[in-house]
């Protein structure tokens, strides 16, 4: 385990995976475990990647000062991590809420980010989902054995009824392409530190008006995420100038893990 002082002294986490040009990635939640993230793919037969569990997340601390886990404050730990690293400038991915950090740090430092990647993003300043949009990817997998349980479990989530935690459970098959043993695996994963359930307000504290950059921007977007859906990724790449839009078919909220190649491929295009 590798650690390194935040921009407050708070002891943050981080690995590295592979070897070449660096990589930072930043997981999602948000409060996740960067070590869902895994290879992302096979990305690290191409790229250093570098997993950072943000504070209060995986194996980071937990801040004394919770509010200091907001995204925008949490670009200061990335700014700390690539001092730490001795890096001039570096690749920053981010999924799905990690996409608001990676974002949010690419308009303070642009001169720090070769170029950017957005998996799943669930918005540019803000979580964006189109309910519309996400009612109609949900409503399309009517006929799987599973969908009863889970639309269930959405309606009580949505009504503010019932346990938070087992109702996600029950409407993860809607994150997924494919609700198959690999995803089980996936999202129910026990060597996983669960995110803390304050994480995700002290987090959006930052949500606000985002900024375009100006660095080369691949936003990446899974056709059936049943989780954001594909509108916010669709917002992000029409703010920023050189963005670009990949809808990977038959995909959910975590495309290398169901079309690794494929994956793989787009973003090491992109990189270069």
């Amino acid at each position: 385990m590798t650690t390194f002082s935040g921009y407050d002294r708070t002891t943050l986490h981080y690995e590295q995976l592979g070897d070449g040009a660096p990589l930072v990635a930043i997981p999602g939640g948000p409060g996740a475990d960067a070590r869902y993230l895994g290879a992302l793919g096979g990305l690290d037969a191409h790229r250093r990647l570098i997993r950072l569990d943000p504070r209060g997340s995986g194996r980071s601390a937990e801040p004394t000062d919770r509010t200091s886990c907001a995204f925008g404050s949490q670009v200061k730990d990335l700014e700390a991590l690539r001092e730490h690293l001795g890096l001039d400038a570096f690749d920053l991915l981010g999924h799905s809420a990690g996409a608001l950090t990676a974002q949010r740090y690419a308009a303070e430092f642009p001169h720090r980010v070769r170029s950017l990647v957005l998996v799943t993003p669930v918005g540019r300043g803000v979580r964006e989902p189109d309910e519309a949009e996400l009612a109609a990817i949900r409503a399309s997998r009517a006929d799987r054995p599973w969908y009863p349980d889970a639309a269930r479990a959405a309606e009580l989530m949505a009504a503010g009824e019932g346990d938070p935690a087992e109702l996600l459970a029950r409407i993860t098959p809607f994150f997924w392409g494919s609700w198959d043993d690999r995803a089980r695996a996936a999202s129910f994963d026990p060597e996983l530190v669960p995110g803390a359930p304050w994480m995700r307000e002290a987090f959006y504290a930052s949500a606000g008006e985002a900024a375009p950059v100006e660095v080369p921007v691949l936003v990446v977007a899974g056709e059936l995420d049943g989780m954001i859906g594909t509108a916010p990724a669709r917002l992000a790449s029409a703010l920023h100038p050189r963005a670009r839009l990949e809808v990977m078919a038959g995909v959910g909220h975590r495309p290398w893990v169901e079309e690794p190649a494929e994956f793989v491929r787009l973003v090491d295009e992109f990189l270069g």
